[in-house]
């Protein structure tokens, strides 16, 4: 690659921050390389991954073609930090989303994007919780699927260690297009003491690697459920926030929580809060996406 400079802009969802490059016909050559030195906190721009905004025809990739036959005139190309590919971000959509309504490259109600994961429904939304003047958007994040019958009927599926538990804690696998292993913990102070600087160890260990959250669930009101939630996510580290884990915390919670449960979970990341909220056998996810930075960096 010859030496030049490309446009980038900074975002982040709850403190889920995402380098974005606008590369609409698909013509830089994005290696993985290219992308942990851009997601690099020290010697690049720094972010948990980098978003590169594409139209669906233009990228060649099936799940771009099937995004393009499915009406998604834009696909979000996102990658973890660690160069590797991702099915789907929840916060990184609604910053994909931010970004074609502040650059006129959007302008209807609602915005159908293309992702790894399928066609997801965009649009802007009025919720916000107090202190957050954030612009908020909702995504439809499709069905939603629990590993298995025994793992619906039993709660848990699989065994977690992390640095900070003196013993492995039971998990669910709740699968969001991506894998998620969720753990119930009983006190904040646990939730708080956890070291999640290294990733934690699920057993059986699955085949592709997966996300870890950690919960403490409770429950506002009748209609309303809450979770607190820390996440190590796959080719990435701790985040202070994950929107796919975000509703895969939610619905164990739910789960959990049996019959009469709420629809409706508050959710509480280090980065701030979002909403989920379960409709049948699919799930939607409302929070804030904000645009931080412009510049440029060498592309080379």
């Amino acid at each position: 690659m010859s030496n030049t400079s490309i446009h980038f802009t900074k975002g982040h969802g709850t403190g889920n921050d995402f380098v974005l490059i606008d590369d609409a016909e698909a013509a830089l050559d994005i290696t993985p390389g290219y992308v942990q030195w851009l997601a690099d906190r020290h010697l690049g721009i720094g972010g948990d991954g980098i978003i590169r905004i594409v139209r669906s025809r233009a990228l060649d990739d099936p799940a771009a073609a099937r995004a393009a036959a499915d009406g998604a005139e834009w696909f979000m190309d996102y990658s973890n930090a660690d160069g590797s590919v991702a099915e789907m971000c929840g916060n990184g959509v609604r910053v994909f989303a931010h970004y074609l309504y502040a650059h006129g490259l959007a302008t209807t109600e609602t915005l159908r994007v293309g992702t790894r994961d399928g066609v997801k429904i965009v649009r802007r939304v009025d919720i916000a919780y107090p202190g957050d003047d954030a612009d908020w958007f909702s995504v439809d994040m499709g069905t939603w699927t629990i590993s298995d019958e025994a793992g619906r009927h039993d709660g848990t599926d699989s065994l977690v260690r992390v640095s900070g538990l003196e013993v492995p804690r039971p998990a669910l696998t709740v699968d969001m297009g991506n894998p998620h292993a969720v753990v119930a913990l009983a006190e904040l102070s646990e939730l708080s003491e956890l070291d999640l600087y290294h990733a934690p160890s699920v057993d059986p260990v699955p085949s592709d690697g997966i996300n870890v959250e950690f919960i403490v669930p409770g429950q506002l009101d009748e209609e309303h459920g809450s979770v607190t939630m820390r996440v190590h996510e796959r080719g990435v580290g701790e985040t202070q926030s994950c929107g796919t884990g975000a509703c895969a915390a939610a619905l164990a919670a739910r789960l959990w929580a049996g019959s009469g449960a709420p629809d409706v979970w508050r959710v509480d990341v280090p980065g701030g809060t979002l909403q989920v909220r379960v409709d049948g056998e699919r799930v939607h996810l409302a929070g804030p996406a904000e645009l931080v930075a412009d510049g440029t960096v060498a592309f080379r």
